[in-house]
């Protein structure tokens, strides 16, 4: 078995839209919103904070409490929407004195990350404010100008400018860039792409395609091994329903799928479910990309990738 240091696995806890849908037909594919982990180099990257991040939480807190180890983590948001911030409150790590939490993400609406988290937190929305949180938190806002640098062996993650600042990567560092969305409503988004050793994932969660095609994310995915991509609408509820949604900041699959194949990545995982898909309509969803693009899989609670993509790519725990 290999060591973790040597890993870059991703697994989803939360694959929802808009809000939790819980109940009998989402069980498969799961109720929470928006939460995937990523282990890479020895490295815990969180990828946004919905109700999915609840359950991660517990995960890192028994193992915690089975080997005594601190928790490091690296907290990434797309944006400060509620679906993608909710869990924080109930992350059980943010609350042990002992945990230390990077948390990255844009600034919008000219207010930093750091305020947006914390008015979420205030009384009367919630009992305890971000101050109050036990755990060391560094918090600040980030930009496309920037890459973060996790260096071997060590948890603190480094922030330079791709324009002032020679950065050439080692092997063994993982590498995150970034892309600025501008599709979604009413300050856009951040999409993250992870890298190391050769290889890497781009997460592109609350976007929306282009007559055209989104030239400057396809080129930011060049090359992937696996694309997480928002798919939140069929094209009927997209352009010809009887309230289309065009214009909300989420794609079809179809659009993703386009994205996927004319950047050549290798898997495509559909994501950021609509809640009022059950489970049978994502499947049918799933099924109709893959005639177009056979790699795909729809997200579901659970599931698991490992990087190089290979014969257990489509596991779940």
């Amino acid at each position: 078995m290999r060591k973790m240091a040597d890993e870059f696995r991703v697994k989803f806890w939360g694959v929802r839209g808009s809000y939790p849908v819980p109940g009998p037909s989402t069980i498969y594919y799961g109720g929470n919103t928006t939460c995937v982990e990523v282990r890479v180099g020895g490295h815990l990257i969180i990828l946004d904070a919905g109700t999915g991040i609840i359950g991660l939480g517990y995960q890192l807190l028994h193992q915690y409490e089975a080997t005594g180890e601190p928790i490091f983590a690296t907290i990434l948001f797309s944006h400060t929407h509620h679906d993608h911030t909710q869990g924080f409150p109930f992350f059980r790590p943010a609350y042990l004195g002992s945990s230390t939490l990077y948390m990255f993400g844009p600034k919008m609406f000219r207010e930093d990350l750091k305020e947006a988290i914390a008015r979420a937190m205030l009384p009367p929305s919630f009992p305890v404010e971000l101050g109050e949180l036990n755990s060391l938190k560094i918090i600040r806002n980030i930009e496309e100008s920037e890459v973060i640098v996790f260096q071997p062996d060590t948890p603190e993650p480094l922030v330079w400018n791709i324009y002032r600042q020679d950065h050439t990567p080692g092997p063994d560092q993982v590498e995150i860039r970034l892309y600025k969305g501008y599709s979604h409503p009413k300050d856009g988004i951040l999409i993250y792409r992870i890298s190391w050793r050769g290889h890497s994932l781009v997460f592109a969660s609350d976007t929306e395609g282009y007559v055209g095609d989104d030239a400057r994310l396809i080129n930011f995915t060049r090359g992937a091994d696996l694309l997480i991509h928002d798919a939140q609408y069929t094209e009927e509820e997209y352009a010809r329903g009887p309230r289309p949604k065009q214009g909300y900041g989420h794609s079809t699959p179809q659009m993703a799928v386009q994205v996927a194949r004319l950047a050549g990545v290798k898997q495509l995982v559909l994501f950021h479910h609509d809640p009022h898909h059950d489970d049978a309509q994502i499947a049918a969803i799933e099924r109709e990309a893959q005639r177009i693009f056979p790699n795909t899989i729809a997200a579901r609670e659970g599931l698991e990738l490992t990087i190089p993509l290979g014969a257990e790519m489509a596991g779940s725990s």
